[in-house]
């Protein structure tokens, strides 16, 4: 069943423009999956999906397409990323208002060995690195990100 549901919520993305998990359920729902937002919500993860910022502004979601160069991740990046720091070994990214579940999962997509963990509101995020140098070459990383 859940490699079924898997495969419809990348069917249903290549159909249309997602905005919300739920969103996405309701779809779901209406086709007979018996799913909650949870649900979709561990299932966008483990599709590894992410938040495509659109033309009109919105954001969708999307698979994470390393194939056009992480152009979309570096969009997401570059246009929600407003400051980023260090405290020992954890990053602190500041956001605009609504987007740092985005970038949390474009961050997520990076598949930094030495990140531990990351979590996301409405507006920060909290990396947790392994060490506290690896913390302050993701925070340079990103910082060289949203300067260009």
């Amino acid at each position: 069943m859940k490699k079924q549901r898997q495969e419809r919520i990348l069917g249903l993305l290549s159909e249309r423009k997602v905005e919300t998990q739920e969103e996405m359920a309701a779809l779901l729902k209406s086709e007979g999956f018996n799913v909650t937002q949870a649900t979709v919500s561990r299932d966008i993860k483990e599709l590894r999906l992410v938040k495509i910022l659109g033309n009109d502004g919105a954001y969708f979601y999307g698979k994470n397409d390393v194939s056009e160069g992480g152009k979309r991740n570096y969009n997401i990046l570059t246009d929600s990323i407003i400051s980023v720091d260090n405290a020992v070994n954890i990053v602190v990214v500041k956001c605009r208002a609504g987007r740092a579940n985005a970038v949390c999962a474009a961050i997520d997509g990076m598949e930094r060995s030495k990140i531990v963990g990351t979590i996301a509101g409405d507006d920060t995020i909290f990396i947790v690195l392994k060490s506290e140098d690896e913390a302050a070459a993701l925070r340079d990383e990103i910082k060289l990100l949203i300067a260009e």
